[in-house]
């Protein structure tokens, strides 16, 4: 199992990336797909049709977020723990993955940093502040 760790600077204050992250009207703009989430801690969400699934653990809005994803039913959840921190260019967000199993890890790290990063940082560039 392995851990991914990686920054975004954001152009927006941090309560407005929060709210990109947990306003199913916002996420289903950035990823451009079907969404099912509620901004509720014990609530289940399921982006892309279902790519990722998992479960919100802890949100603190402006600052943190804490979900499970899964990883089919032979694997222990993926804990991830986005924080968002007050910069001078808006926010820098950190995205950390713990539990990734080693034979996934590259293509769905790629694909976090192209469309769930990507995705994310394309919203904000493009809306103006």
């Amino acid at each position: 199992m392995k851990t991914f760790k990686k920054y975004i600077l954001l152009p927006a204050p941090p309560e407005e990336v929060y709210l990109g992250l947990t306003k199913a009207q916002s996420i289903q703009l950035w990823t451009g797909a079907e969404v099912e989430f509620e901004e509720e801690v014990g609530t289940e969400f399921s982006f892309w049709d279902g790519d990722i699934v998992g479960k919100n653990l802890e949100l603190e809005p402006g600052k943190k977020i804490v979900q499970q994803w899964y990883f089919g039913e032979e694997n222990e959840p993926s804990i991830v723990t986005i924080k968002l921190h007050p910069d001078k260019k808006g926010t820098s967000l950190e995205f950390v993955q713990t539990n990734i199993p080693d034979e996934d890890f590259e293509e769905f790290t790629a694909g976090i940093s192209e469309y769930y990063l990507g995705g994310l940082a394309d919203f904000f560039e493009l809306e103006d502040y």
